[in-house]
């Protein structure tokens, strides 16, 4: 009995794969989907892997237009999403070769649908580390790159936590009580400041940013409440700084905003924001705080001191070596997250 693939389930059905796999993130729920596939002007097919009756993976795939090439993204790019990508399903009872030939079956046939539906000319995703065996792609001609983030381990207390930090660090936050009270968790009006504040630091360094307040507020009120975090530091009334983070249950994602602010202010704004939002996150019962990218080496200096873990995820390209240069020289493919 092979591999079979299907590309239209429910939204409820693919949820609750979602929830039952442990290489997911918040951007693979149905309705994340959607948003993305409105926001890049592409079609999502949200494809699940079935042995028998049995699901074993979940794989949403991006159909993109450039002029009369097809193309496949996962997540789509210019939406600064660090992770997609297919995702297995518990399988540990099966022995070490029949879960090889089950999920080397399984990115063989998602693949080949993808062929099928629309012959894409160029594909490039993004897997979550947590996605170990990459040699299904390797033999199906793909080019696997690693790429780095940090991850803060939260199963710990405040205390210890803070202790872990560097020097500077540990200082900004014990010596700005009166700052740290101004940091709040924010509700959905509060993402517009952040996300813009985003957008003029990138514009004033000449970077690309397609993420719009839209874009961000439509994802807070089509996810269940919680997953969506918009944290805020404010002083007279006034918005100096802010992160948007996604929370899956387990791992709080740093996901926008903490950028470098023009303000005439001497409060470690974001140093205040992540402490608080790590705090936070500790007395949810979450595990880990992932920074969200490594591989820049100005701003890791300033992520490193919160003595983090270096974690891995890769970035997989399929195509001839002519398309995937013309893609990589694309604005839309320069900046990944």
């Amino acid at each position: 009995m092979g591999i079979t693939i299907e590309s239209d389930p429910d939204p409820e059905t693919w949820n609750d794969l979602v929830e039952r796999s442990g290489q997911t993130c918040p951007f693979h729920q149905y309705e994340s989907l959607r948003i993305q596939a409105d926001h890049s002007n592409g079609t999502v097919h949200p494809l699940v892997g079935y042995k028998g009756e049995e699901p074993i993976g979940l794989f949403p795939v991006f159909e993109l237009s450039r002029g009369p090439v097809q193309l496949a993204f996962s997540p789509p790019p210019a939406l600064r999403i660090a992770y997609l990508g297919p995702a297995l399903l518990e399988n540990n009872g099966l022995k070490q070769r029949k879960r090889e030939r089950r999920l080397h079956d399984f990115v063989e046939k998602s693949l080949e649908w993808a062929e099928s539906a629309f012959n894409p000319r160029y594909g490039h995703m993004r897997l979550h580390g947590s996605f170990e065996d990459l040699r299904p792609f390797i033999w199906n001609d793909c080019t696997v790159r690693p790429s780095y983030t940090y991850l803060v381990d939260l199963d710990t207390d405040e205390d210890d936590l803070l202790m872990s930090f560097s020097r500077d660090a540990r200082s900004n936050i014990r010596d700005n009580e009166d700052g740290l009270k101004s940091v709040r968790e924010g509700e959905i009006g509060d993402l517009q400041p952040i996300v813009e504040q985003v957008a003029a630091r990138y514009a004033r360094q000449g970077i690309e940013f397609a993420i719009t307040p839209d874009f961000v507020e439509t994802l807070a009120t089509e996810l269940p409440d919680g997953v969506v975090r918009p944290y805020v530091l404010e002083a007279d009334g006034s918005f100096l700084g802010g992160v948007v983070v996604l929370d899956d249950g387990t791992t709080v994602y740093r996901w926008q905003g903490g950028v470098r602010t023009d303000s005439d202010t001497d409060i470690p704004i974001n140093d205040l924001l992540d402490w608080q939002i790590m705090a936070d996150a500790i007395d949810r019962g979450r595990t880990g705080y992932d920074l969200v990218g490594a591989d820049n080496r100005r701003i890791n200096r300033y992520k490193a001191k919160f003595n983090p873990d270096l974690e891995s995820f890769y970035s997989i390209e399929q195509g001839s070596s002519i398309t995937t240069a013309l893609a990589r020289g694309y604005r839309w493919l320069q900046r990944r997250t």
